[in-house]
């Protein structure tokens, strides 16, 4: 079907931020007595907001990270962006696209507003998403797997759920997209398939996503 509004998740879909994150989550919390390696952090931690870290870590250990540890690791990941960050290959002509056929879009993502529009005024990817169509778990205060942001997004679009489309690349984010009762295809570049549980449909390379939203 022709969807209403196609809500795209930021970090691992639209940017190429989850490489340069996990890298360096894992050797803050490692820097603080966490020890954690990147592929733990891939696993524990892609696609969730801040505060599962910190639930996870207390959950764990006991004990509380530091006060500071957002602003800490948001300045170590900032300055990474302006050094490293690309647009995700092929994202760029997917909102074109979208464009051109009077599609609606928006990007919903775990991250905060900040760390999105850092790292789209990084990649160039800002002329594609104004003040309207950029929605953080800051919006919410419950990120995935919840569905509050996805829902949200839609209703500030004007859109039904079932009307709308998530393009995902975490467990995390898959399982907030069938919380809201959307469609959702899953993003395999950095995820295995078989991860993504319960998306409608799956994909490696975003050449290919344009034919899925047809």
């Amino acid at each position: 079907m022709r969807y209403d509004l196609v809500i795209f998740d930021n970090d691992g879909v639209l940017v190429d931020s989850e490489p340069i994150s996990n890298r360096l989550l894992a050797a803050y919390l490692t820097e603080l007595g966490h020890p954690t390696s990147y592929e733990d952090s891939i696993r524990d931690y892609m696609g969730s907001a801040m505060h599962r870290v910190h639930e996870l870590v207390a959950e764990r250990t006991g004990r509380r990270l530091p006060g500071d540890f957002d602003d800490v690791f948001h300045a170590r990941v900032f300055a990474a962006f302006e050094r490293e960050l690309k647009p995700v290959a092929g994202v760029e002509e997917v909102l074109q696209k979208l464009a051109a056929d009077s599609v609606p879009y928006c990007v919903a993502s775990s991250g905060s507003h900040e760390r999105i529009r850092v790292g789209h005024r990084t990649t160039g990817l800002d002329r594609w998403f104004d003040e309207g169509r950029i929605f953080s778990s800051q919006d919410v205060g419950r990120g995935k797997p919840a569905p509050d942001l996805f829902l949200y997004a839609a209703d500030r679009m004007g859109a039904e759920p079932e009307r709308c489309v998530v393009v995902e690349d975490s467990p995390l984010g898959v399982r907030a997209a069938v919380a809201a009762g959307m469609d959702v295809y899953g993003f395999t570049a950095m995820t295995p398939g078989e991860r993504l549980v319960g998306a409608t449909g799956l994909f490696s390379d975003m050449g290919e996503l344009a034919g899925l939203l047809a």
